[in-house]
């Protein structure tokens, strides 16, 4: 399992070791990030004052990228003030708000930072956050800038194309870089218990582009956290990547409700809604089940982690 896994990133001369995520995940423990929205602020002081606690209760902190498509301090700079604050980050790529020439060279500039921690994602439509006026670029699709940090990392090299004005030709080419990052490349899933030939499809696609770890959506069922468990390992994807499924603890009944039924993805059993309606204090309660989840995902195979998020900022 993990050690079939360390063989694939020496291979792939591309395991940071300096990552302390991936130290964790190689020795087979289990893993925790967090997530964070970085500040609306132009200083540093109230990034670092939120990701501080996290930072020593998890292997890494992502910080995400225009979150519901609302204006925040970058993803990239936020990273690389972490990095310098020694609070480990995973750098959040959106390819919503950026064409090629523009995420190219901010994961050139997160690998400078010393910034070794990626997950890429799609991008949320700019129609739903406060700036609904932006136009969506979409330049990439989430796949192709993941095929272009794993060609950075294992390569040393990023794609490029030149325009022949002779006869109107676009040529590739590649460029090397010279001093490649080393990118550890994370996507996101959705657990699922009934997988169909389109996930499974989808999965393979960020494997095969050079996907090393998953952050899954909130999911506190564990039937289904169960289910996709064993989907993983009988598909062969928990031996070629990492999977950190997404949880946290929940601060109410009605919180747990709005998220079930406002945030893309995210399960909420009705027990668990139960628990937080009758229990005297909701909070608390949240804690609990969150920590009970975690133990109990802790020892399934197949799920090398957990993904802590609260959408609610709470």
């Amino acid at each position: 399992g993990n050690d079939r896994k360390a063989a694939t990133m020496d291979q792939q001369h591309s395991t940071p070791f300096k990552s302390q995520l991936v130290r964790r995940l190689l020795s087979g423990e289990f893993a925790l990030t967090a997530e964070i929205t970085p500040p609306v602020s132009a200083g540093p002081d109230e990034l670092i004052a939120k990701a501080k606690p996290l930072g020593s209760a998890v292997d890494a902190v992502n910080v995400t990228d225009g979150a519901s498509a609302r204006v925040h301090m970058s993803s990239a700079v936020s990273a690389s003030i972490l990095q310098a604050n020694q609070i480990e980050p995973v750098a959040q790529f959106t390819c919503r708000d950026r064409n090629r020439i523009a995420l190219i060279s901010d994961l050139l500039g997160v690998g400078a930072q010393g910034v070794h921690n990626l997950l890429i994602l799609t991008g949320d439509d700019p129609s739903a956050g406060d700036q609904p006026q932006a136009k969506p670029v979409f330049d990439l699709k989430s796949y192709e800038l993941i095929t272009i940090a794993s060609e950075m990392t294992v390569d040393g090299t990023i794609p490029s194309k030149s325009f022949n004005r002779t006869n109107g030709e676009l040529t590739s080419s590649i460029r090397q870089i010279e001093t490649p990052p080393q990118f550890f490349i994370g996507a996101a899933d959705m657990p699922t218990e009934k997988p169909d030939e389109k996930w499974l499809a989808g999965l393979r696609k960020k494997k095969d582009c050079g996907t090393q770890f998953i952050q899954t959506q909130l999911n506190y069922d564990m039937k289904i956290v169960r289910a996709y468990a064993k989907i993983l390992v009988e598909e062969g994807f928990a031996e070629q990547m990492f999977f950190l499924i997404g949880n946290g603890p929940l601060p109410s009944a009605r919180s747990a409700l709005w998220m079930r039924k406002n945030l893309w993805g995210v399960v909420v059993p009705d027990e668990v809604v139960r628990r937080l309606e009758t229990a005297k204090d909701p909070i608390s309660e949240g804690i609990r089940i969150c920590s009970e989840q975690l133990q109990e995902m802790s020892e399934i195979s197949g799920i090398a982690g957990a993904h802590l998020m609260a959408p609610l900022n709470v």
